[in-house]
């Protein structure tokens, strides 16, 4: 059986049809679903395997990137999207998503299972709006369920004025990089940690996409929905092509179909 994967749609969202074909080639049922329907009983969570929060600019980004979407998690659908992730179904966040769960609380996460806030994703230390094609290395000592048995790394783009990962203290970024709660970190082409324009936008510790202490929920800056098959690799006309966003789609899909 195909599992259902809800593709949470909120204003603005733009990023939707991407992320549903990348869950489709992986082997999912992919909807897309605005957040007001959930909200009106029109769609349950709980009928879902898998959640993705797209990238785009939801709610248009007033009071800063992804904030407005935390908030409606928060407040409108915070009694399924809890039973969701207590029942381990996988959960990911690209980008706005990324951000919007940061602010809701659920990313990084810690094990006791508090909800408040402890990271941000803030401006690009360029002071600009970043886009541009990066490389990301999977993390081995994660136990991020998207990232599982990747080795080689993902080449895709970011698109984002607001992607800096940051944590709240020296302290909480070495516990979350002790729990393996770093699950992708940018590189450049030689797979060593760098600066910018390789870390595109000063992360700290080069930080591309964190999970959960369980593992089950990824966020990252990063698009790998837009590298899914060769003829999208930028340099594919000079015979380029490897390192594909595909795979940490298929394991969330795999993971998802488990259950």
């Amino acid at each position: 059986m195909k599992p259902k994967i809800l593709i949470l749609h909120a204003t603005g969202s733009n990023r939707d049809r991407e992320a549903a074909w990348a869950c489709e080639l992986a082997g999912g049922l992919p909807e897309i679903v605005h957040i007001n329907q959930l909200a009106a009983g029109e769609r349950r969570l709980g009928d879902y395997q898998m959640l993705v929060l797209p990238g785009g600019f939801s709610y248009g980004d007033d009071l800063g990137a992804g904030k407005l979407w935390a908030v409606a998690l928060r407040h409108r659908l915070a009694d399924d999207l809890a039973a969701f992730v207590e029942a381990g179904r996988p959960v990911l966040g690209i980008c706005n998503g990324f951000q919007a769960l940061v602010k809701a609380g659920l990313l990084p996460g810690d094990s006791a299972g508090n909800s408040a806030q402890t990271a941000t994703l803030t401006r690009n230390d360029s002071a600009q709006f970043e886009c541009r094609w990066v490389y990301l290395q999977p993390q081995p000592e994660s136990p991020c369920i998207f990232t599982q048995d990747l080795t080689d790394p993902i080449y895709c783009p970011v698109a984002h004025g607001e992607g800096k990962f940051v944590t709240g203290d020296a302290a909480m970024l070495a516990g979350l990089e002790a729990r393996g709660g770093v699950a992708l970190r940018y590189v450049n082409a030689e797979g060593h940690p760098a600066g910018y324009p390789w870390n595109p936008n000063g992360s700290e510790a080069n930080i591309a996409g964190v999970c959960n202490p369980a593992g089950t929920i990824l966020g990252l800056m990063p698009h790998p929905e837009d590298h899914l098959i060769p003829p999208q690799h930028p340099q594919f006309h000079r015979q380029q092509h490897g390192l594909v966003g595909l795979p940490l789609f298929q394991n969330g899909v795999r993971y998802a179909a488990n259950l």
